[in-house]
């Protein structure tokens, strides 16, 4: 398409995860701007590529977690900037994802592909399977060949505000935990084709003479506990998650999108009342703000104001997805190592913490996990790089 269609300026990806890398890459190639739906990719080795090659060809990039155009998360910058809650070195995120099926086995059976459906294009890059209605046309973000679960469908928006806020850049630890799945009495289920039910992510990112930043992800309904300055009958977040930022001073919370930041105890909010606004805001960021943002840029130039001026181009969307989809490296490391266990639930080295390199994009203390960095890819895709 983008070789026989030369009048195409900007392109839009919305495809399963495990295909925005190979598209992306085509098209800013041939010196289009891309808008690419959250997360950037499926592996931290594709996102990298991305932020990498939005440089190298010029172009005009934005991902696609609309949240980081939205007043909501701008004032909870602007809060943070101003004190209002002192210094913070303690971070929670969760999400009330997956609402889809996960920690389950493999689907079987014999299907019809569906007549308007190229099922070998769909896989792309991806490993050949029969087509399956369990993966195709929604419940893909559940398998780990195509998806990138509850993480890569929410870390993006509910990581962002603080990510921003503490301006985080590359983890240098991780460790998790996750959900067990019982097929029998004391018989522990592995099924290492699917995200688990549940799982809790701890990140460490290191900050130049200040204290690391610790961060901790839930999702599978799981929360973090209550901090002390937020009354007991306040609902935490909203219903699809939220942020809980703990500071010397005071607690600043938000939902999904950053939506209705407040902070605790009442003192700390009323002076939040009286901050004054330093971050633009972005005309219709409710609804096509995001998009509309990108294509003025797109329009622009990649050397524009316009364009330095995005809320989430590549150059800062990249470095935070990286650090949302660690956490898929450290599920699969813990997770699908205990697979090929001793049958008892072995959990060595499940419990390892991952000490990480940003730079290398390598896991020092444990190569066995560098594996998931990235992935192979079918005869006949590549990133041409």
């Amino acid at each position: 398409m983008l070789d026989a269609e030369k009048g195409i300026d900007a392109v839009t990806i919305t495809t399963a995860d495990h295909t925005h890398a190979v598209i992306g890459m085509a098209a800013m190639q041939r010196g289009k701007h891309v808008y690419i739906q959250k997360p950037l990719a499926h592996n931290i080795h594709e996102v990298r590529m991305l932020t990498e090659g939005a440089r190298r060809y010029k172009s005009v990039s934005q991902m696609g977690n609309q949240g980081a155009s939205g007043d909501g998360v701008r004032s909870f910058v602007e809060w943070y900037d101003a004190g209002i809650i002192g210094d913070c070195d303690r971070v929670h995120v969760w999400t009330n994802r997956p609402v889809w099926p996960q920690g389950i086995s493999k689907p079987v059976g014999q299907f019809e592909v569906p007549k308007e459906l190229d099922w070998d294009l769909w896989l792309g890059p991806a490993a050949y399977e029969p087509y399956n209605p369990a993966y195709h046309p929604f419940n893909w973000r559940g398998w780990i060949a195509y998806g990138t679960g509850a993480l890569g469908d929410m870390g993006c928006h509910m990581m962002d505000p603080p990510y921003r806020a503490l301006k985080l850049g590359y983890p240098s630890e991780v460790e998790c935990s996750t959900a067990s799945v019982y097929s029998d009495f004391f018989k522990e289920a592995f099924y290492t084709d699917s995200f688990p039910t549940a799982s809790v992510i701890h990140l460490v990112f290191p900050r130049p003479g200040k204290a690391d930043v610790k961060l901790t992800w839930y999702d599978g309904g799981i929360l973090p506990e209550r901090p002390d300055s937020i009354p007991p009958d306040v609902t935490l977040g909203d219903n699809n998650g939220g942020v809980i930022m703990e500071g010397r001073k005071g607690v600043l919370m938000c939902g999904l999108y950053g939506n209705n930041p407040t902070a605790w105890p009442e003192k700390r909010a009323e002076k939040a009342k009286k901050v004054k606004q330093t971050i633009p805001r972005i005309p219709g960021a409710d609804k096509e703000g995001h998009y509309q943002q990108w294509l003025m840029a797109s329009k622009a130039g990649f050397d524009s104001p316009e364009h330095k001026a995005l809320s989430s181009s590549f150059d800062y969307a990249g470095p935070m997805t990286e650090a949302v989809i660690m956490g898929n490296l450290a599920i699969r490391s813990f997770y699908e190592r205990q697979a090929t266990a001793d049958g008892r639930g072995n959990r060595f080295p499940g419990r390892k913490k991952l000490l990480w390199d940003g730079v290398t994009t390598k896991i020092t203390n444990f190569d066995e996990a560098n594996q998931y960095v990235g992935r192979r890819y079918r005869d006949g895709w590549s990133l041409g790089v």
